[in-house]
């Protein structure tokens, strides 16, 4: 099961450019991973967890809101499995 989340370095300029409401829905999404594990927090349809496609394939998205994604994919260090969160973007519609 994966509870584990780190950040890519870009993430944390990212965040500080977000709104705030953004940033405490990431928040929540990563308590939520390592309290309950990724596989439960994907089947919550709150967050809109999806596969991406094209140069993105084998990433994920999730809806911070309408309007902001965060993109992230599952690595391995030969130890464990672990989620990297790669950015957070505001989605061009």
């Amino acid at each position: 099961m994966i509870r584990i989340v780190e950040f890519a370095p870009a993430v944390e300029k990212q965040l500080r450019k977000a709104p705030k409401h953004i940033v405490r829905k990431l928040q929540l999404w990563v308590y939520d991973v390592e309290k309950i594990g990724l596989e439960v927090v994907r089947k919550i349809p709150g967050y809109h967890d999806e596969p991406l496609k094209g140069e993105r394939k084998g990433q994920r998205s999730i809806r911070l809101s309408r309007s902001y994604r965060a993109i992230y994919e599952v690595r391995s260090d030969h130890r464990l499995e672990f989620i990297r969160i790669e950015e957070v973007t505001k989605h061009d519609y």
